[in-house]
């Protein structure tokens, strides 16, 4: 699913413009990452939750060379489907 998508279900659903489509949905994934950065969590009922973890500092294996490299500590987004999205699915 893309922005593009968003953009065209929204454009057919609210019979507007594709330009205030698009603005709608850059405003939709806006807010999702907004909310991410500022609550470390997103919940949409229903469909599922988003939560930010931290990940560790590693040691990985360059897959061309075989030589090890130092990964950083990090960030990463993790989403759990709701019971209902799993039944529906």
């Amino acid at each position: 699913m893309s922005k593009a998508f968003i953009a065209a279900v929204l454009q057919d659903s609210l019979d507007c413009t594709g330009v205030a489509a698009t603005k709608a949905a850059d405003d939709l994934v806006g807010a999702i990452v907004a909310e991410l950065k500022q609550e470390g969590g997103f919940t949409l009922p229903s469909f599922g939750t988003f939560t930010v973890h931290k990940t560790k500092a590693r040691k990985a294996l360059n897959p061309r060379t075989g030589e090890p490299v130092k990964v950083k500590a990090g960030k990463t987004v993790r989403f759990k489907a709701s019971p209902n999205l799993k039944k529906v699915v």
